[in-house]
């Protein structure tokens, strides 16, 4: 990579860092290995049906396995359907927005924070770099709960004790999850990967959906009641709002679009309309399918309510918790490349330092997002919670202001007026999905 490329790809604010600053930051990123440190992650080298399976890798994740319990139960046929459609559409317009800020100021936005930095200055850039970290370590935390889970249900198929708790299978999760990423050095090595994953996904929803679909046709008639009291209803409905929010959005756009080959905005919208499409399907099957088996009593783990072959529902849980290993990696690695930048070393990745470096930095990461899952294992009011806190605010909000600013001579009227409608209702959105969460917690 040339100097003036490296040079245009390091974050700046107008008038706060002078030349001298950029180029001795150029010139230490590139002594470091490059722009993404020691494992430097290739940028543009990824066709765009690459970067749609690992989005639709994200959304079809083990988390399918509670949206029937987490969104269907609080909103019914009629919300539940409405809801995940809508907030299909939607997500896709929002993520249309955001791609097509990839080239602001001459040069492409490899991060979020990088984006958010250029537009509003210092201490946006500084806002948008913890929100986006909270919001991924808030997932992983979720996928870790999830393979615990996955664990846990493994264990009850073949012992009816409850010598090996959650909060074993949480941690015994946590420490599979750093084996994988000590010996993935960054995102675009996921490559065969991807595959492993997609088949996984496939496997365990599959297995969901068949089992669901019998247990429905043997059942006799199920309640579809929404349940709880008049505010408690409230409060879950409007965590259910937050949740389908949280079902299609990943809050890491820009740095999976640094991978696509150019041109990076085409590209990127056909692998979002992939995603939002074909990518879908298997999350409306399972999700639906489920709801419709089982009713007002769905579990947030679907597994958890599926009757059938003891050794049928063994391999659903286990390409679960494996699937769930690979996709934590998707979402851990804008933290992985942070840490690999400020404290990496350059070289082969699997050189003896680099993995060692992998084994403490990455291995400590890990371990707190463990002690997390370990003592928060409540997947559906995380889900909310990350929602509220992180979801909204970075798909919706801050993309669609950011795209009002930067293409603001561009917008007619109307446009605009739309922007901002969306822009406010989104930002009453997420203070009340907020305090529904928080209260919903709360009540544990």
């Amino acid at each position: 990579m040339s100097s003036s490329s490296e040079l245009g790809q390091v974050w700046t604010v107008e008038g706060e860092i002078g030349t001298e600053m950029l180029v001795a930051a150029a010139c230490k990123r590139r002594r470091a290995g490059g722009l993404f440190g020691s494992d430097p992650s290739p940028v543009k080298e990824d066709p765009w049906y690459q970067v749609g399976f690992i989005l639709t890798t994200g959304i079809n994740s083990s988390y399918v396995l509670g949206y029937s319990g987490s969104i269907m139960v609080p909103l019914g046929w009629i919300g539940g359907v409405v809801g995940l459609l809508l907030a299909a559409a939607i997500s896709l317009y929002a993520n249309i927005l955001l791609a097509r800020l990839h080239e602001v100021g001459g040069k492409r936005q490899i991060r979020y924070r990088d984006l958010a930095g250029h537009i509003y200055g210092r201490k946006t850039y500084c806002l948008t770099w913890a929100l986006q970290y909270i919001h991924l370590f808030m997932i992983n935390t979720g996928y870790i709960i999830l393979a615990g889970q996955g664990l846990k249900a493994i264990y009850v198929l073949y012992r009816d004790d409850d010598a090996l708790k959650l909060p074993y299978c949480v941690a015994i999760a946590g420490f599979v999850c750093a084996l994988f990423a000590f010996g993935i050095p960054h995102l675009s090595a996921l490559r065969i990967w991807l595959g492993f994953s997609t088949f996984l996904s496939l496997v365990f929803i599959v297995i969901a959906s068949v089992l669901s679909l019998k247990d429905g046709l043997n059942s006799p008639a199920r309640d579809y009641s929404i349940p709880t009291s008049h505010w408690n209803k409230v409060f879950s409905t409007i965590g259910a709002i937050a949740n389908l929010v949280f079902v299609y959005n990943t809050g890491m756009l820009p740095e999976i679009q640094a991978t696509v080959k150019e041109p990076a905005i085409k590209n990127m919208e056909k692998a979002l309309w992939f995603q939002f499409t074909i990518g879908g399907l298997p999350l409306y099957a399972v999700t639906f399918l489920g709801y419709w088996a089982y009713g007002s009593s769905t579990s947030t783990y679907l597994l958890q309510n599926v009757r059938g072959p003891v050794w049928v529902k063994t391999v659903a849980n286990t390409a679960s918790f494996l699937q769930t290993v690979i996709t934590l990696h998707i979402f851990a690695s804008p933290m992985y490349e942070y840490l690999d930048t400020k404290y990496g070393r350059g070289g082969n990745p699997f050189a003896f330092h680099n993995v060692l470096f992998r084994v403490s930095i990455r291995g400590g990461y890990l371990t707190i997002n463990t002690l997390v899952s370990a003592l928060l294992p409540f997947l559906g009011d995380f889900m909310t919670l990350t929602g509220a806190l992180s979801s909204i605010p970075l798909t919706f909000v801050l993309a669609i202001h950011m795209y009002l600013i930067v293409k603001k001579k561009q917008l007619s009227v109307p446009e605009k007026a739309w922007h901002w409608l969306n822009f406010v209702g989104f930002t009453f959105l997420a203070v009340i999905a907020a305090i529904a969460a928080t209260k919903m917690l709360e009540d544990v």
